[in-house]
């Protein structure tokens, strides 16, 4: 027997209009992907200062940035997300997708209205590269050890991230017959659709809660035990190259049970357009780590 998927409202709460004479402002619906995005932001951020202020974790030359350059380098990173998944969406998926592309095209505010969801991964990556690589510059700090710091901090606002793509209802997974299955159907998604919903009435893997756990929680241990334990931000490019490789590997797993976005080209080879972008990141990956380890680590003296 197939799971049902609960009846989420997509808004966590609601701000009441706010009246100013004759001009009414709201009401306003805070919706749980806005404080998936934030969370991420708020908790990455935190984590991110811990990592500088752990003397442990750092070699003879000490931690890469300062707590103060890690407050001003939030801004950057924020608008580097928002911007790069929103822009990387329209290149990436509505703009092949004919059918997206004609809607974009009659209505152009639809590309900022990103409360509705459709934010690219791969898009928010170039985002965050770009703004890496501005700060680094304007701040005088070594791009690959600057980006190390960074990448332990992404799993947490992944898992954030596909927490959110659950109770929207969306990015479902393909059709399954594991007794986990889920029909993704209720009447807040029958309603917004005409009285269909758009996954249809078979059981699906939940491909989100897959993805929270192993590009969220597990990616996350994974450089936990390289910046840790094993002392891989002593090894410029390690801790990058280990998340690109990570996150590639795991994206490309699940997209064999993700469904396929609708209206995409039927690529070679049966692969999707999110294994296509995450294959760059497994090769960047190998050459970042097998160049890392080549060298010595930059050993804390006594």
């Amino acid at each position: 027997m197939a799971l049902q998927f609960p009846d989420f409202d997509p808004a966590a709460f609601t701000i009441p209009a706010l009246h100013l004479g004759a001009l009414a402002l709201g009401p306003f619906a805070v919706r749980w992907y806005a404080l998936a995005y934030i969370a991420g932001i708020l908790l990455g951020w935190r984590y991110c200062v811990g990592l500088v202020r752990n003397q442990k974790l750092w070699g003879r030359s000490g931690p890469t940035a300062s707590p103060q350059q890690i407050d001003d380098l939030i801004l950057w990173l924020t608008l580097g997300i928002v911007l790069g998944g929103r822009i990387g969406y329209i290149l990436f998926y509505m703009l092949v997708n004919p059918d997206q592309r004609s809607e974009l095209l009659a209505r152009p505010a639809e590309a900022f209205e990103i409360w509705k969801g459709g934010m690219s991964f791969h898009g928010a990556l170039i985002g965050v590269a770009a703004a890496l690589i501005f700060f680094s510059r304007a701040n005088r700090i070594r791009l690959l050890a600057l980006a190390d710091l960074v990448a332990p901090c992404e799993p947490i606002g992944q898992c954030f991230g596909r927490l959110a793509n659950f109770i929207n209802g969306e990015l479902w997974g393909r059709v399954t017959t594991v007794p986990w299955g889920m029909v993704f159907c209720n009447r807040r998604l029958a309603d917004a659709n005409g009285g269909i919903c758009p996954a249809g009435p078979m059981p699906r893997h939940p491909s989100q809660l897959y993805e929270a756990a192993l590009e969220g929680l597990v990616l996350f241990l994974i450089l936990r035990w390289a910046t840790h334990h094993a002392k891989w931000l002593q090894r410029e490019g390690a801790v990058l190259g280990l998340w690109l490789l990570g996150y590639g590997a795991i994206r490309i797993l699940l997209e064999t049970v993700r469904n396929p976005d609708e209206g995409m080209p039927n690529f070679p080879l049966g692969l999707t357009m999110g294994m296509i972008l995450s294959i760059p990141m497994i090769a960047a990956g190998l050459v970042l780590v097998w160049r890392a380890l080549r060298r010595p680590a930059q050993i804390q003296p006594a």
